[in-house]
């Protein structure tokens, strides 16, 4: 419920950029809330063997996208006091979440529901399973399960990775008191980085960054 009591209904939210800037461009809301809701991530590791060996050492390789499992069900006999166009809620799913001729790829989507944290997604997988039928065979009663898997641009996943690593890509906002000296001492280990860190972004100087600027750190080369 809402703070004024009302139901709030789950909803899937389309945008164009990748980066989710901008006003939504369309929006599908739950018929009927579901009844639950399934996350699911795997960790990749290598699991190479030596030969005459009876076990393997799982190096870790990366965290794969998470998915999230939602069901949809579609009632339109009126039972529940609510009409509703079973196969117009249907495209209405497709829409939202399916193929955009402008951006010649599925919508950016976000899944949100109460206090569940906002979900950046697109569409993995969908199926469509219908129930119950007039004679005229008018759909009245439809099933939709869906999959979503995450997604993020690139530098919303740098940031959210804050991988360590030397030889990967950084991205850091500088905070107040901090220095360029500091941070590639966190990150390459070696404070003398500066200087070619501070040419790598166009930076007038290195001893004295304003707090709110950002900074890429390039791999090391190995």
């Amino acid at each position: 419920m809402s703070e004024r009591g009302e139901l709030e209904r789950l909803k899937i939210q389309a945008f164009k950029a990748p980066d989710y800037s901008g006003a939504p461009i369309d929006t599908f809301e739950a018929y009927v809330n579901p009844a639950e809701i399934t996350l699911a991530w795997e960790m990749e590791y290598d699991s190479g063997q030596g030969a005459g060996s009876t076990g393997s050492r799982m190096d870790f390789k990366k965290v794969k996208p998470g998915d999230l499992t939602l069901v949809f069900f579609l009632d339109g006999t009126g039972a529940n006091g609510r009409p509703l166009d079973v196969q117009q809620k249907v495209e209405s799913f497709q829409t939202v979440t399916g193929y955009n001729g402008d951006i010649h790829r599925p919508n950016y989507l976000k899944v949100m529901w109460g206090r569940i944290q906002v979900k950046r997604c697109v569409l993995k997988s969908a199926s469509i399973v219908y129930k119950l039928f007039k004679p005229s065979g008018v759909p009245l009663r439809a099933v939709i399960t869906a999959v979503f898997t995450d997604t993020s641009d690139d530098q919303t996943r740098v940031a959210l990775a804050q991988d360590s690593s030397p030889d990967l890509t950084h991205v850091r906002i500088v905070h107040a008191g901090e220095t360029l000296a500091a941070l590639c001492t966190a990150i390459y280990g070696d404070p003398h980085y500066a200087p070619k860190v501070a040419r790598a972004n166009g930076l007038d100087g290195f001893r004295h960054l304003p707090p709110g600027t950002r900074v890429v750190f390039p791999p090391l080369e190995k």
